[in-house]
Protein backbone atom coordinates (compact mmCIF):
# COMPACT_ATOMS: atom_id res chain seq x y z
CA UNK A 1 0.00 0.00 0.00
CA UNK A 2 1.58 3.50 -0.66
CA UNK A 3 2.21 5.81 1.71
CA UNK A 4 -0.53 8.54 2.55
CA UNK A 5 0.08 12.49 0.79
CA UNK A 6 -0.18 15.08 3.01
CA UNK A 7 -0.30 18.69 2.16
CA UNK A 8 0.18 20.68 5.42
CA UNK A 9 0.13 24.74 5.61
CA UNK A 10 2.04 26.79 8.01
CA UNK A 11 1.22 30.90 8.24
CA UNK A 12 3.41 33.33 9.36
CA UNK A 13 2.57 33.18 13.17
CA UNK A 14 3.61 29.71 12.87
CA UNK A 15 6.95 30.35 11.57
CA UNK A 16 7.41 33.71 12.77
CA UNK A 17 11.08 33.39 14.39
CA UNK A 18 13.67 30.56 14.94
CA UNK A 19 12.53 28.93 17.62
CA UNK A 20 8.54 28.33 16.10
CA UNK A 21 10.59 27.21 12.96
CA UNK A 22 12.07 24.66 14.28
CA UNK A 23 8.92 23.68 16.77
CA UNK A 24 6.93 23.39 13.24
CA UNK A 25 10.84 21.65 11.72
CA UNK A 26 9.89 18.86 14.38
CA UNK A 27 6.43 18.32 13.62
CA UNK A 28 6.89 17.95 10.42
CA UNK A 29 9.34 15.19 10.97
CA UNK A 30 7.17 13.07 13.32
CA UNK A 31 4.27 13.26 10.75
CA UNK A 32 6.91 11.79 8.21
CA UNK A 33 8.00 9.15 10.80
CA UNK A 34 4.36 8.10 10.74
CA UNK A 35 5.14 6.71 7.08
CA UNK A 36 3.47 9.98 5.16
CA UNK A 37 4.79 12.00 2.38
CA UNK A 38 5.00 15.00 3.00
CA UNK A 39 4.27 18.70 0.46
CA UNK A 40 4.36 21.31 3.16
CA UNK A 41 3.24 25.06 2.41
CA UNK A 42 4.87 27.86 4.38
CA UNK A 43 3.47 31.95 4.61
CA UNK A 44 6.35 34.57 4.74
CA UNK A 45 7.18 34.74 8.36
CA UNK A 46 5.28 36.82 11.07
CA UNK A 47 4.74 40.70 9.96
CA UNK A 48 6.75 40.38 6.57
CA UNK A 49 4.50 41.22 4.32
CA UNK A 50 3.10 44.28 6.03
CA UNK A 51 7.38 45.05 6.31
CA UNK A 52 8.19 44.67 2.86
CA UNK A 53 5.40 46.84 1.66
CA UNK A 54 5.94 49.58 4.06
CA UNK A 55 9.54 49.47 2.73
CA UNK A 56 7.43 49.85 -0.66
CA UNK A 57 5.82 52.53 0.65
CA UNK A 58 8.72 54.34 2.23
CA UNK A 59 10.31 54.08 -1.46
CA UNK A 60 7.26 55.41 -3.51
CA UNK A 61 3.50 55.83 -2.87
CA UNK A 62 2.98 54.05 -6.54
CA UNK A 63 5.52 51.44 -6.67
CA UNK A 64 5.20 49.51 -9.99
CA UNK A 65 3.11 46.35 -9.42
CA UNK A 66 5.51 43.72 -10.94
CA UNK A 67 8.32 44.72 -8.83
CA UNK A 68 6.07 44.80 -5.60
CA UNK A 69 5.09 41.07 -6.61
CA UNK A 70 8.51 40.63 -6.77
CA UNK A 71 9.50 41.65 -4.05
CA UNK A 72 6.24 40.48 -2.07
CA UNK A 73 7.69 36.76 -2.83
CA UNK A 74 10.93 37.03 -1.22
CA UNK A 75 9.08 36.33 2.05
CA UNK A 76 7.52 33.14 1.25
CA UNK A 77 11.03 32.43 0.06
CA UNK A 78 12.94 32.84 3.18
CA UNK A 79 10.09 30.96 5.21
CA UNK A 80 10.67 27.93 2.49
CA UNK A 81 14.77 28.17 2.87
CA UNK A 82 14.57 27.87 6.41
CA UNK A 83 12.09 25.36 7.44
CA UNK A 84 13.96 23.43 4.91
CA UNK A 85 17.50 24.04 6.66
CA UNK A 86 15.82 23.35 10.07
CA UNK A 87 14.75 19.78 8.54
CA UNK A 88 17.99 19.33 7.52
CA UNK A 89 19.47 19.89 10.92
CA UNK A 90 17.56 17.09 12.54
CA UNK A 91 18.28 14.39 9.98
CA UNK A 92 14.67 14.70 7.68
CA UNK A 93 15.99 14.96 3.86
CA UNK A 94 13.40 18.01 2.54
CA UNK A 95 13.98 20.65 -0.78
CA UNK A 96 12.55 23.99 -0.92
CA UNK A 97 10.55 25.25 -3.82
CA UNK A 98 9.26 28.58 -5.10
CA UNK A 99 6.03 28.59 -6.55
CA UNK A 100 7.09 28.32 -9.82
CA UNK A 101 9.57 25.86 -8.82
CA UNK A 102 6.98 23.84 -7.38
CA UNK A 103 5.00 24.14 -11.24
CA UNK A 104 2.31 26.47 -10.54
CA UNK A 105 0.82 29.16 -13.14
CA UNK A 106 -1.31 31.79 -12.88
CA UNK A 107 -2.60 34.63 -14.98
CA UNK A 108 -1.18 37.93 -15.63
CA UNK A 109 -2.51 39.85 -12.64
CA UNK A 110 -0.20 41.04 -10.24
CA UNK A 111 -1.21 41.00 -6.44
CA UNK A 112 -4.19 39.36 -7.12
CA UNK A 113 -3.08 36.59 -9.56
CA UNK A 114 -5.56 33.84 -9.72
CA UNK A 115 -3.82 29.79 -10.20
CA UNK A 116 -4.06 28.98 -13.83
CA UNK A 117 -2.64 25.32 -13.51
CA UNK A 118 -0.19 23.20 -12.01
CA UNK A 119 2.41 21.24 -12.96
CA UNK A 120 2.97 18.39 -10.58
CA UNK A 121 6.35 16.60 -12.21
CA UNK A 122 9.06 18.38 -10.68
CA UNK A 123 6.92 17.96 -6.61
CA UNK A 124 6.15 14.20 -7.25
CA UNK A 125 10.09 13.77 -8.30
CA UNK A 126 11.44 15.15 -5.03
CA UNK A 127 8.60 12.82 -2.99
CA UNK A 128 10.09 10.11 -4.70
CA UNK A 129 13.71 10.91 -3.28
CA UNK A 130 12.06 10.01 0.13
CA UNK A 131 12.52 14.44 0.44
CA UNK A 132 9.61 16.58 2.50
CA UNK A 133 8.61 19.22 -0.09
CA UNK A 134 8.53 22.77 1.01
CA UNK A 135 6.83 25.43 -1.30
CA UNK A 136 6.70 28.62 -0.92
CA UNK A 137 3.24 29.90 -0.90
CA UNK A 138 1.32 32.90 -2.39
CA UNK A 139 3.27 32.59 -5.48
CA UNK A 140 3.53 31.40 -9.14
CA UNK A 141 4.45 32.40 -12.78
CA UNK A 142 2.52 33.82 -15.28
CA UNK A 143 3.76 33.57 -18.73
CA UNK A 144 3.31 35.47 -21.47
CA UNK A 145 5.18 37.74 -24.28
CA UNK A 146 7.40 39.90 -23.90
CA UNK A 147 5.50 43.43 -25.10
CA UNK A 148 8.35 45.69 -24.60
CA UNK A 149 10.45 44.03 -27.34
CA UNK A 150 10.74 45.25 -30.31
CA UNK A 151 8.07 43.06 -32.56
CA UNK A 152 11.02 43.66 -35.29
CA UNK A 153 13.65 42.19 -33.27
CA UNK A 154 14.68 38.66 -34.29
CA UNK A 155 12.75 35.99 -32.76
CA UNK A 156 10.96 38.72 -30.62
CA UNK A 157 7.53 36.98 -30.95
CA UNK A 158 9.05 33.80 -29.54
CA UNK A 159 10.58 35.26 -26.01
CA UNK A 160 8.05 34.67 -23.47
CA UNK A 161 8.34 36.31 -19.92
CA UNK A 162 8.27 34.22 -16.39
CA UNK A 163 6.39 37.13 -14.51
CA UNK A 164 6.52 36.56 -10.74
CA UNK A 165 3.29 36.98 -9.41
CA UNK A 166 1.58 36.97 -6.38
CA UNK A 167 -2.00 35.61 -5.21
CA UNK A 168 -3.08 38.13 -3.05
CA UNK A 169 -3.65 38.02 1.07
CA UNK A 170 -4.02 34.80 2.30
CA UNK A 171 -2.73 32.99 -0.94
CA UNK A 172 -0.71 30.44 0.92
CA UNK A 173 -4.01 28.85 1.86
CA UNK A 174 -4.88 28.27 -1.77
CA UNK A 175 -1.63 27.38 -2.80
CA UNK A 176 -2.49 24.62 -0.38
CA UNK A 177 -5.07 23.39 -1.49
CA UNK A 178 -4.80 23.71 -4.85
CA UNK A 179 -1.73 21.45 -4.43
CA UNK A 180 -3.71 18.95 -2.69
CA UNK A 181 -6.40 19.04 -4.94
CA UNK A 182 -3.91 18.37 -8.03
CA UNK A 183 -1.43 15.80 -6.46
CA UNK A 184 -4.94 14.08 -4.93
CA UNK A 185 -3.43 14.11 -1.39
CA UNK A 186 -5.20 12.43 1.38
CA UNK A 187 -4.99 15.45 3.99
CA UNK A 188 -5.03 19.30 3.32
CA UNK A 189 -3.96 20.12 7.20
CA UNK A 190 -3.74 24.55 7.45
CA UNK A 191 -1.60 25.26 10.92
CA UNK A 192 -2.69 28.12 12.17
CA UNK A 193 -2.53 30.00 15.73
CA UNK A 194 -5.95 29.44 16.73
CA UNK A 195 -7.00 25.54 17.30
CA UNK A 196 -9.98 26.01 14.30
CA UNK A 197 -13.09 27.37 13.16
CA UNK A 198 -15.05 29.28 15.89
CA UNK A 199 -18.58 30.29 16.49
CA UNK A 200 -17.34 34.01 16.59
CA UNK A 201 -14.13 35.34 17.48
CA UNK A 202 -12.67 34.50 20.68
CA UNK A 203 -10.89 37.22 21.11
CA UNK A 204 -14.63 39.26 21.06
CA UNK A 205 -16.78 36.31 22.36
CA UNK A 206 -14.49 34.07 25.40
CA UNK A 207 -17.76 31.14 25.58
CA UNK A 208 -17.12 31.02 21.58
CA UNK A 209 -17.52 27.56 20.86
CA UNK A 210 -15.04 25.59 18.16
CA UNK A 211 -16.79 23.93 15.79
CA UNK A 212 -15.90 19.85 15.00
CA UNK A 213 -17.18 20.54 10.98
CA UNK A 214 -18.47 23.23 9.38
CA UNK A 215 -19.80 22.88 5.79
CA UNK A 216 -18.31 24.63 2.56
CA UNK A 217 -20.38 27.37 1.55
CA UNK A 218 -21.20 28.68 5.50
CA UNK A 219 -17.25 28.88 5.34
CA UNK A 220 -16.95 30.68 2.62
CA UNK A 221 -19.43 33.40 3.32
CA UNK A 222 -17.77 33.70 6.78
CA UNK A 223 -14.60 34.35 5.59
CA UNK A 224 -16.25 36.65 2.54
CA UNK A 225 -17.74 38.49 5.76
CA UNK A 226 -14.23 38.76 7.76
CA UNK A 227 -13.37 35.27 9.53
CA UNK A 228 -9.87 35.47 8.69
CA UNK A 229 -8.69 31.83 10.01
CA UNK A 230 -9.37 30.63 5.91
CA UNK A 231 -9.17 32.69 2.88
CA UNK A 232 -12.54 32.59 -0.04
CA UNK A 233 -10.61 31.52 -2.56
CA UNK A 234 -9.08 28.37 -1.04
CA UNK A 235 -12.37 27.59 0.02
CA UNK A 236 -13.86 27.72 -2.96
CA UNK A 237 -11.25 25.24 -4.08
CA UNK A 238 -11.62 22.64 -1.49
CA UNK A 239 -15.24 22.48 -2.64
CA UNK A 240 -14.94 22.67 -5.88
CA UNK A 241 -12.68 19.64 -6.15
CA UNK A 242 -14.06 17.84 -3.13
CA UNK A 243 -10.79 18.76 -0.83
CA UNK A 244 -11.48 18.26 2.68
CA UNK A 245 -9.68 20.88 4.55
CA UNK A 246 -8.81 20.67 8.08
CA UNK A 247 -8.00 23.85 10.48
CA UNK A 248 -5.55 22.88 13.52
CA UNK A 249 -3.21 24.89 15.96
CA UNK A 250 0.61 24.85 15.26
CA UNK A 251 1.07 25.44 18.77
CA UNK A 252 -0.74 22.65 20.75
CA UNK A 253 -2.05 19.35 19.55
CA UNK A 254 -5.30 19.41 19.73
CA UNK A 255 -8.61 18.46 17.62
CA UNK A 256 -9.58 20.94 15.07
CA UNK A 257 -12.26 22.21 12.63
CA UNK A 258 -13.09 20.30 9.21
CA UNK A 259 -14.06 22.50 6.08
CA UNK A 260 -16.26 19.50 4.23
CA UNK A 261 -19.73 18.33 2.93
CA UNK A 262 -21.77 18.46 6.28
CA UNK A 263 -25.18 15.98 5.67
CA UNK A 264 -26.59 17.08 8.92
CA UNK A 265 -26.52 20.29 8.32
CA UNK A 266 -30.49 20.70 8.61
CA UNK A 267 -30.48 19.36 12.03
CA UNK A 268 -27.84 21.68 13.27
CA UNK A 269 -28.98 25.49 14.65
CA UNK A 270 -30.02 27.34 11.59
CA UNK A 271 -27.06 29.92 13.16
CA UNK A 272 -23.63 28.73 13.02
CA UNK A 273 -20.92 31.49 13.14
CA UNK A 274 -20.67 34.93 13.42
CA UNK A 275 -18.13 37.24 11.56
CA UNK A 276 -17.14 41.03 11.49
CA UNK A 277 -14.83 43.00 9.65
CA UNK A 278 -13.44 46.17 10.18
CA UNK A 279 -12.11 46.82 6.65
CA UNK A 280 -15.10 48.60 5.61
CA UNK A 281 -16.03 52.28 4.30
CA UNK A 282 -19.55 53.28 3.48
CA UNK A 283 -19.42 55.23 -0.05
CA UNK A 284 -22.32 57.97 -1.11
CA UNK A 285 -23.47 59.47 -4.22
CA UNK A 286 -26.10 62.13 -3.09
CA UNK A 287 -29.19 62.85 -5.62
CA UNK A 288 -27.40 61.27 -8.59
CA UNK A 289 -29.27 61.51 -11.54
CA UNK A 290 -32.32 58.58 -11.21
CA UNK A 291 -32.10 56.94 -14.97
CA UNK A 292 -30.43 53.89 -16.74
CA UNK A 293 -26.68 54.10 -17.43
CA UNK A 294 -25.93 55.80 -14.27
CA UNK A 295 -24.90 52.71 -12.15
CA UNK A 296 -22.64 51.70 -15.05
CA UNK A 297 -20.49 54.94 -15.26
CA UNK A 298 -20.16 54.60 -11.19
CA UNK A 299 -19.13 51.21 -11.09
CA UNK A 300 -16.97 50.16 -14.55
CA UNK A 301 -14.19 52.76 -13.58
CA UNK A 302 -14.39 51.43 -9.90
CA UNK A 303 -14.06 48.04 -11.21
CA UNK A 304 -11.33 48.79 -13.87
CA UNK A 305 -8.62 49.82 -11.04
CA UNK A 306 -9.51 46.81 -8.79
CA UNK A 307 -11.50 47.91 -6.46
CA UNK A 308 -14.16 45.46 -4.55
CA UNK A 309 -18.15 46.84 -4.38
CA UNK A 310 -19.71 44.96 -1.45
CA UNK A 311 -23.38 45.97 -0.50
CA UNK A 312 -24.98 48.69 -2.33
CA UNK A 313 -28.15 50.11 -1.77
CA UNK A 314 -30.01 52.31 -4.16
CA UNK A 315 -32.70 54.67 -2.38
CA UNK A 316 -36.21 55.33 -4.19
CA UNK A 317 -35.99 58.07 -6.72
CA UNK A 318 -37.83 61.32 -5.57
CA UNK A 319 -37.73 64.45 -8.37
CA UNK A 320 -35.77 62.59 -10.74
CA UNK A 321 -32.57 61.85 -8.29
CA UNK A 322 -31.55 59.07 -5.94
CA UNK A 323 -28.96 58.02 -3.48
CA UNK A 324 -26.43 55.35 -4.44
CA UNK A 325 -24.66 53.64 -1.81
CA UNK A 326 -21.96 50.88 -1.26
CA UNK A 327 -19.42 49.60 0.49
CA UNK A 328 -15.58 49.18 -0.42
CA UNK A 329 -12.63 47.90 1.65
CA UNK A 330 -11.27 51.07 3.86
CA UNK A 331 -7.94 50.54 2.56
CA UNK A 332 -9.11 51.29 -0.99
CA UNK A 333 -10.84 54.17 0.04
CA UNK A 334 -8.65 57.30 -0.96
CA UNK A 335 -8.48 55.34 -4.60
CA UNK A 336 -12.15 55.25 -4.95
CA UNK A 337 -12.39 58.96 -4.18
CA UNK A 338 -9.92 60.02 -6.59
CA UNK A 339 -11.72 58.11 -9.17
CA UNK A 340 -15.52 59.05 -8.18
CA UNK A 341 -14.57 62.77 -7.30
CA UNK A 342 -14.41 63.67 -11.10
CA UNK A 343 -17.37 61.64 -11.91
CA UNK A 344 -19.61 62.83 -9.09
CA UNK A 345 -19.23 66.39 -11.56
CA UNK A 346 -20.13 65.25 -14.06
CA UNK A 347 -23.05 63.12 -13.63
CA UNK A 348 -24.23 66.11 -12.04
CA UNK A 349 -24.95 64.60 -8.60
CA UNK A 350 -25.09 66.73 -5.13
CA UNK A 351 -21.75 65.19 -3.52
CA UNK A 352 -19.89 62.20 -3.14
CA UNK A 353 -20.19 61.25 0.92
CA UNK A 354 -17.79 58.62 2.73
CA UNK A 355 -17.66 56.81 5.92
CA UNK A 356 -14.84 55.31 7.19
CA UNK A 357 -16.11 54.72 10.71
CA UNK A 358 -18.28 51.64 9.91
CA UNK A 359 -18.07 48.10 10.23
CA UNK A 360 -19.86 45.16 8.70
CA UNK A 361 -20.93 42.22 11.17
CA UNK A 362 -22.36 39.29 9.54
CA UNK A 363 -24.89 36.16 10.49
CA UNK A 364 -24.24 32.88 8.73
CA UNK A 365 -25.90 29.94 8.62
CA UNK A 366 -27.33 27.21 6.21
CA UNK A 367 -31.23 27.88 5.84
CA UNK A 368 -31.09 31.16 7.72
CA UNK A 369 -34.07 32.57 4.79
CA UNK A 370 -35.73 29.39 4.74
CA UNK A 371 -36.29 30.00 8.60
CA UNK A 372 -38.68 32.92 9.61
CA UNK A 373 -38.03 35.41 12.21
CA UNK A 374 -34.16 35.33 11.95
CA UNK A 375 -34.02 38.55 10.31
CA UNK A 376 -36.49 39.88 12.78
CA UNK A 377 -34.24 38.20 15.76
CA UNK A 378 -30.88 39.84 14.67
CA UNK A 379 -32.56 43.26 13.98
CA UNK A 380 -34.50 42.92 17.55
CA UNK A 381 -30.82 42.09 19.13
CA UNK A 382 -29.03 45.44 17.65
CA UNK A 383 -32.07 47.78 18.61
CA UNK A 384 -32.41 46.22 22.00
CA UNK A 385 -28.48 46.94 22.13
CA UNK A 386 -29.09 50.44 20.93
CA UNK A 387 -27.13 49.61 17.67
CA UNK A 388 -28.22 51.73 14.76
CA UNK A 389 -28.21 49.29 11.29
CA UNK A 390 -27.10 51.82 8.33
CA UNK A 391 -27.22 49.11 5.56
CA UNK A 392 -28.89 45.80 5.14
CA UNK A 393 -27.73 43.08 2.56
CA UNK A 394 -29.24 39.26 2.47
CA UNK A 395 -27.97 35.75 0.71
CA UNK A 396 -29.64 32.24 1.24
CA UNK A 397 -27.45 31.59 4.00
CA UNK A 398 -26.27 35.23 5.36
CA UNK A 399 -27.84 38.52 6.91
CA UNK A 400 -25.08 41.09 7.12
CA UNK A 401 -25.53 44.57 8.86
CA UNK A 402 -23.58 47.84 8.88
CA UNK A 403 -23.07 49.79 11.80
CA UNK A 404 -20.64 51.96 13.88
CA UNK A 405 -17.53 50.41 14.12
CA UNK A 406 -17.43 51.23 17.73
CA UNK A 407 -20.48 48.98 18.26
CA UNK A 408 -18.88 45.73 16.75
CA UNK A 409 -17.92 44.14 20.01
CA UNK A 410 -21.57 45.11 21.55
CA UNK A 411 -23.15 43.70 18.50
CA UNK A 412 -21.14 40.63 18.24
CA UNK A 413 -21.39 39.73 21.62
CA UNK A 414 -25.04 40.36 21.91
CA UNK A 415 -26.23 38.20 18.68
CA UNK A 416 -23.57 35.38 19.84
CA UNK A 417 -25.91 34.90 23.31
CA UNK A 418 -29.22 35.57 21.15
CA UNK A 419 -28.43 32.85 18.79
CA UNK A 420 -26.97 30.38 21.72
CA UNK A 421 -23.51 30.03 20.09
CA UNK A 422 -21.67 29.64 23.57
CA UNK A 423 -19.95 26.41 24.62
CA UNK A 424 -23.13 24.26 26.11
CA UNK A 425 -21.49 24.79 29.68
CA UNK A 426 -21.91 28.91 29.63
CA UNK A 427 -25.45 28.50 27.91
CA UNK A 428 -26.99 26.37 30.70
CA UNK A 429 -25.11 28.36 33.20
CA UNK A 430 -26.80 31.69 31.79
CA UNK A 431 -30.23 29.87 31.79
CA UNK A 432 -29.58 28.41 35.22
Amino acid sequence: MSSPLVVMKFGGSSVANADRIRRVARRIARERASGSQLVVVVSAMGDTTDELLALAAAITDDPDPRELDVLLATGEHQSATLVSMALHSIGAPAISLTGPQAGITTDGTYGKARIAGIDPRRVHAELAQGKVVIVAGFQGRSVKPLEHLDGDAPGASDVHAAEITTLGRGGSDTTAVALAAQLKADRCQIFTDVKGIYTADPRLVPDARQLPVIGYEEMMELAHQGAQVMNVRAVELGWVNDVVIEVLSSFEDAPGTEIREDPFVEQRNKVRGLAHDRNVAKVTLVAVPDQPGVARRVFDPLAASGITIDMIVQNVGHGGATDLSFTIPRVELAKAKRILEPLVRELGARELTTDSSVAKVSIVGAGIQNAPGYAARMFGTLADAGINIEMISTSEIRITTIIAEDRVEDAVRALHAQFALEVPEAAEAAAG
